[in-house]
Order: structure tokens, then C-alpha cells, then sequence
């Protein structure tokens, strides 16, 4: 069998509900491994999340581990019985492992001894075991900047690995209620929507699609951000709002330099309306103070002013390069970047407002008659549902 060994993240900070976020990083690893189709044992006990399996579900087993939530690093591990020899005979074979891969000239080790009952305290462990190593002169000790890292864990047994992978940290998927993100085909929305799975929350997505003056493509596009970002909450729904007639309605009847902050607030109403069947907590958006004009202070407050839940903005003091490298990292930037425009970009006047006051944006909305619009977008939505990043 082969053992993976993840570190739990800031959950286990937490005091007499420990368990509970134990219990939920638990079901979510397992669910993740039941939907990449994945037999394997996972155990929670002490700090660390194990997973056991067979060789040939390697690769699953590092894909769930890649996207799990709750934790801040993994490694595949050797494992030993505790005792200081075999320990040094372990990490000598992790080491000539590990410089068959890659050129190591340099190690060290860390150990950490968490059975207490073992005779070597940490500072001995790594000690003896780097013994094993520069004796012979296969390699030097450096402290301070290795080549390799090589750790040493003692707990129920011996754990030994090198090579930890970062995790994604934060906390347990669902432990947080439930967010009904605003998706669009852009790079900040899906960064949005991971940062706040990241702090527990649960996830489901609504799309406003114009057609035909938003393509098949766009729809596409942010169905493939929907199954991405699935991948880190487990699963997600996307609700696809058809949102042309209503559209069309503001470009006839609002001010022009309103069209996208009115936009803006007719989203809003739908979001309402699907909030409230989802039982949805709050909403979110991807919203950056002053990264377009619809988002500066005076129109974002024109626009949480109609909302009817808690308006959440977890990119809201970010810029474009810091989303960009979340972005990066969970995979969704070259889909973002495809050339196919979303519904906010069209009819966008040349000069939008920039301080919107919210007695006129309900003046305005008012005058635009759109309510039974809205309903029915609201009514005619499709629904798509992705788990673990496929389709279902």
C-alpha cells in the first residue's frame, strides 16, 4: 500500500468543535475520492490526514490532494517501524530516491517527534538519520539551503518523505454556509469564488447569457470555469439566466451612462430571487474597489443597496496582478482569457457613470419597468451541475 500524508491547516487552531472540522475535512476527502473514482483509506488523527492505496491510484489520490481544501501540504510517504535503524535505512532510501530524479548535492533533515514515549527527542532523531546520508560522503548537510529536504515524523509509526507539495490551506468546504456566486467569463469571478470556498463556503454559480449577442462560446467558456472551480468545492450548480430581453430593455428606457450600473442591479434582483430558492447565505461577486467604473465606492454601494443578502467581495482590495496569480494557480486563467465576451461588456457607454447615488439608480430602475423580465429570466434558467470538475 501506499500512504499519503497531509498536514491539516489553521482548523486545528480550533478548540472544542476540533472535531467537527475533522469530520467535515473527512466526508469532503472522501467524496472527492469516491468522484475521481478512487478506492482508498483515509484517516484523520493528531494534525495529519492519511490516505492508503494502491499504486495504480496514485495519480487520483494526488489529484484530490492537489484540490483539497483544509490542508497545507501533502506527501506520498515511507513509512517504518520506530526504530532509529530502520529509521536511518528508510532515509537513506528516500535520499537515493530522490538524487535519481534530480541532481542533490546537499540535505537536511527534520524531525519531529510526535509520540513522546519514543527515547530520541527531534534534535537526535535528525541527527542519527542524516547519519546515514553524509558517512559515506553521498552528500552534504546544509541547514540552510538545501538541495533536499527530508522529514522524519513519529507518530503510531514512522512517516519519511521528501517533496511536499503545497496545499490549498484554509478551511473544510461547508463549514462556512452557502454563497450564490455571480460567474462570468472573466478572471476575477472564479478567483471569488475560490477564496471564499477557501473559508469554508459552499458554492453555487449563476451566468447571464445575452444570445445571440453573448456566443455559445461565452456560455461554454464559463461552464468550463463552473467544472474548475468545482474541482476545489467538491460540486457546484450553474444557473444560466437568459438575460437578452432584459437587456435590451435597459439600453431602451435607462440613461445611457446608467446601462451597466442598471445592469448591475436587475443581476441583483435575480440573484434575490435565486438566493432564496438555493437557501443561499449570501451573495458574491468578483468586484475589485476601482478596477472599472461600475466599481467604484459610490456605484458598488448603488448595487449592494439592492441587494437582499450580505454582498460579499473577497477580491474587493486586490489588483489585477495578485487575481491574476490566484488565477494562475487554480487553473483558471487561460480559460478566462479565451476572446469571448460576457454580457456586461455589451452596450457599455462610452462615458458610465462613476457616482451613482442610490435615490436616482431608484428612480431609474423604477422607469424601466423590467420586474416581469426578470421574473421570467428567472424563470426559464437552465441548470447545470458539475462534480469534481466533469459534468453530471
Amino acid at each position: 500500500m501506499i500512504t499519503y500524508l497531509a498536514k491539516l491547516g489553521e482548523l486545528t487552531l480550533k478548540g472544542s468543535n476540533l472535531h467537527e472540522f475533522e469530520r467535515l475535512l473527512y466526508k469532503n476527502t472522501k467524496d472527492c475520492l469516491k468522484h475521481s473514482e478512487t478506492q482508498a483509506a483515509v484517516t484523520v488523527r493528531a494534525g495529519r490526514l492519511y490516505i492508503e492505496c494502491e499504486e495504480g491510484q496514485c495519480k487520483n489520490v494526488e489529484q484530490v490532494l492537489s484540490h483539497l481544501l483544509g490542508i497545507t501540504g501533502w506527501a506520498r510517504a515511507l513509512t517504518c517501524n520506530k526504530d532509529i535503524d530502520e529509521i536511518k535505512k528508510t532515509v537513506r532510501f528516500a535520499a537515493e530516491n530522490a538524487k535519481k530524479i534530480r541532481e542533490c548535492k546537499s540535505f537536511k533533515i527534520e524531525a519531529r517527534r510526535a509520540d513522546k514515549n519514543f527515547p530520541l527527542n527531534s534534535y537526535e532523531i535528525a541527527c542519527k538519520a542524516a547519519s546515514a546520508i553524509f558517512d559515506d560522503d553521498f552528500m552534504t548537510v546544509d541547514v540552510h539551503n538545501p538541495d533536499l529536504k527530508i522529514f522524519v515524523e513519529v507518530r503510531e509509526k514512522c512517516y519519511i518523505y521528501t517533496d511536499a507539495q503545497t496545499g490549498c490551506r484554509g478551511l473544510p468546504v461547508g463549514c462556512s454556509g452557502k454563497g450564490l456566486l455571480l460567474l462570468s467569463g472573466g478572471l476575477d469571478s472564479p478567483v471569488a469564488g475560490y477564496r471564499l470556498m477557501r473559508r469554508g463556503m459552499k458554492i453555487e454559480c449563476v451566468y447571464f447569457h445575452s444570445y445571440p449577442y453573448t456566443s455559445i462560446e461565452a456560455q461554454q467558456k464559463v461552464e468550463s470555469l463552473a467544472a474548475q472551480i468545482s474541482k476545489y468545492g467538491i460540486q457546484t450548480y450553474l444557473n444560466i439566466i437568459p438575460f437578452t430581453d432584459v437587456q435590451m430593455k435597459i439600453k431602451e428606457k435607462a440613461p445611457q451612462e446608467w446601462t451597466t450600473l442598471m445592469l448591475r442591479v436587475c443581476m441583483m434582483k435575480v440573484s434575490n430571487m435565486l438566493a432564496n430558492r438555493v437557501h443561499a447565505d449570501a451573495i458574491v461577486t468578483g468586484e475589485s474597489l476601482g478596477q472599472v467604473a461600475s466599481q467604484t465606492i459610490e456605484n458598488m454601494n448603488v448595487t449592494e443597496h439592492f441587494a437582499e443578502y450580505p454582498l460579499l467581495r473577497p477580491l474587493v482590495g486586490l489588483d489585477k496582478e495578485e487575481i491574476m496569480e490566484t488565477a494562475h494557480f487554480i487553473s483558471t486563467y487561460e480559460t478566462s482569457i479565451l476572446p469571448y465576451e460576457d454580457c456586461c461588456v455589451l452596450f457599455s457607454p462610452r462615458h458610465p457613470i462613476l457616482r451613482g447615488r442610490i435615490e436616482d439608480a431608484e428612480k431609474i430602475y423604477e422607469q424601466l419597468g423590467v420586474d416581469e423580465l426578470i421574473k421570467e429570466s428567472y424563470e426559464k434558467r437552465d441548470v447545470k451541475h458539475f462534480v469534481f470538475g466533469k459534468e453530471v
